[in-house]
Order: C-alpha cells, then structure tokens, then sequence
C-alpha cells in the first residue's frame, strides 16, 4: 500500500515553506509515500517538474477568493475524491486553511492539518476581519492537527489560546544543510570571480522574494551608509520577484549599483551563502526564516529584525536582532563589528541542528507520526 499526501498550496515556487516540502519529498520512502500538491494558480512554478520526477501530481483549482467560499470548498472536495484516497490533507494557505479543513473533513479524510508558516500578512480591513474570524473557526472545528514553524506563527493563524491545546505542535522547518556543510570550495571561488568579488570585499547577503515585507528597500540604504564610509561592501541579492524594478531603481538614486549584484533565482544557495561574510534579513514580519538556517549552516553571522522568531536562532552566537526604527547606520555599525566572526567548525552546527530539533531524521521522524505512518 503506498500512502498519498495531499499538500494544499498557492503553488511550488522557490519560496520557504516549499522549499521545505520539497526537502521533505526527497528524503522520504517515495516507494512508499506520495505527495501530491492542489495548487490555487494555473501557472507553471519553480518545482513542478521535479514534483512530477519524483512521482507526485499537481492538481489544480481556480484561485482562493474570499467571496467564494462554498465555490472553492466544492473544488477541493472534488479533487480529494477524484484523485485520493489520502491518509492526511495539509494545507498551508494561512487562512483559507479553513476551506480546505472544511472539505477535507466532508471527504472523509481522517488526518486534517493546518500549518501556519508567517506571523502576518499585508491585508486589512473590516471584510478581512471578519473573514479571518470564519476561516479561525472552521479551521479549529475541522483540523485534527495544528502545525506551524514557530509559536508565534501559530498564535496569528489559530489565536494565543490554541497553541495550549493538544492538536497544537511546533514543527521545526527542514532544510538540506549537508550541501551547504560539504561544499565544493571550487565552485565557491568560480562564483566569485564570475561576480567579481574580491578577497577585501565586505559581502553582505540576502535570499528572499522580493516584497515588500522582506523590506530589501532598508537593505540598500544600509549598502549606501557603507558605501559613503568608504567600506568595500557588495550585496549579494538573491532571489526575483515583483519589486525588482523598483529595488534596481532605487540602487540608481542611491548611486550604489556598482556595489549590488542581483543574481535572480538561483539553485546554487549552497555556494552563494558560501561567497558571502554577514548575511543580512530585515523582514517586517516573518514565520521563521528557512534561509537564516541555511546562513547559519554556512557559518555566516546573522544580522535579523526583530520580527525574526527565536526558533530560528540554532544558538551558535550567530544571531544579532536589532529593531528597524534603529535605522541603517546602526545596522551598518554592527555587520562591520560581526565582520569577520565566522563560525567554522562544522561538528559545532550539526551538533546545533540535532540539539534543536532541525535534523533531517527528527523532523522527518515528527511528521510522519503526525501522518500515522510508521
């Protein structure tokens, strides 16, 4: 018997949380697990091939609308009888969880999870109010289990006084850290002469989609404090998204684009974060992170907001949290204090991964618990 999974998604772009599902599919028993990911977009995504190599179906359904609730339930519930049996349904669509749960429960699949990857997002107003108030509802009456990366994650998706209840479990992030560890070197130095990037630089790095609430916007006025104090500082940009004009424009008025390399999407993170000195993530609000682990794995001190989550700091003295009102000459001040502070012995990080949950094993072990699969 092989047991189906059905992950329920806005799409597999090279995002955290999917990133993440995909460390997961890779490492599990594919002779005896499939995924399978509902997808809310008709667009072709950053995974899907891969999802269909590994022997996973990508099933679609029209875009999650809040005005068309029973609609979208309706969709769901066709798809899970039409290309199921399932042992579990997992939705990460922040809220319209709820949807899901409520279809999923009407199918009769007997493992419901909802699983909260943010804190926040960047709707507001009366409608989003209340529609956050019915999907909290259907999402507590109709999961059996409740997942998210970090406690205040949690909280924002199923409310402070869920997290207490048994359905409640944190689950740890998942990332394929042993490329990062084992690097080619060779590969590292071909990246740097590629970028031009030189012995006496000063890298800082980033990886996220550019958005607003990844705030790359106060990284480049940080980029321009060490420009004017004659630092030889290079960004590394990693990543694409709607905001890439708009970021490229702004290097121009700032007069740093000779000193911001904007590398697009890329599928060597193991090599890049191993080019960089300080990695740098001033996010206005976050679930946990998935890079800073990846940052941390490489070694690399960590400048963060204080929107960053503790569950991510891997406690190896890496991690510096500052507030955004401080504004970018202080962070400037302290990527040139951590510069240099490398943490290098590798035992050191795996011991960390292992000692706070985040071992591929433990975190591979948890989930399947959860799925009831032995």
């Amino acid at each position: 018997m092989k047991y189906k999974i059905l992950h329920i998604v806005g799409g597999m772009g090279k995002g955290g949380t999917e990133t993440m599902l995909m460390n997961i599919y890779r490492k599990i028993d594919r002779n005896k697990i499939q995924f399978d990911f509902l997808y809310t977009t008709n667009e072709e995504t950053y995974y899907d091939k891969e999802i269909k190599k590994l022997g996973g179906n990508i099933l679609r359904i029209d875009s999650l609308n809040i005005f068309k609730i029973n609609k979208m339930g309706n969709q769901i519930y066709d798809c899970i009888n039409r290309n199921g049996p399932y042992q579990a349904i997992h939705a990460h669509t922040l809220f319209n969880c709820g949807i899901a749960m409520r279809a999923a429960k009407k199918s009769g699949v007997d493992i419901r999870i909802s699983h909260s990857h943010t804190t926040a997002d960047n709707e507001v107003g009366l409608a989003r109010k209340i529609y956050i108030s019915l999907m909290r509802k259907l999402i507590l009456d109709n999961s059996t289990n409740l997942l998210a990366c970090s406690d205040l994650a949690g909280e924002y998706l199923f409310g402070a006084e869920n997290i207490k209840s048994d359905k409640y479990t944190m689950f740890p992030n998942l990332i394929s850290y042993e490329n990062i560890i084992d690097v080619n070197y060779g590969d590292v130095e071909k990246f740097k002469i590629e970028n031009k990037l030189q012995e006496d630089n000063l890298i800082i790095g980033h990886i996220g989609t550019f958005k607003e609430s990844k705030n790359q916007k106060f990284l480049l006025k940080i980029v321009k404090v060490l420009k004017e104090r004659n630092k030889d500082v290079k960004l590394l940009l990693v990543g694409d998204g709607s905001m890439r004009d708009e970021l490229e424009n702004m290097c121009k008025d700032l007069d740093i684009s000779d000193r911001v390399i904007f590398t697009g999407t890329r599928d060597d993170i193991d090599v890049i974060l191993n080019s960089m000195d300080v990695f740098v993530f001033p996010s206005t609000f976050e679930g946990l992170g998935l890079v800073l682990l990846e940052a941390q794995t490489a070694g690399l001190p960590c400048v963060v907001s204080e929107a960053i989550q503790p569950e991510a700091d891997l406690q190896l003295g890496l991690f510096s949290k500052l507030n955004l009102s401080d504004g970018a000459e202080f962070w400037a001040n302290k990527i040139i204090e951590i510069y240099g502070k490398k943490e290098t012995d590798k035992q050191k990080i795996l011991d960390a991964f292992d000692k706070q949950g985040y071992s591929t094993e433990k975190c591979i072990s948890k989930l399947l618990s959860i799925y009831k699969i032995d």
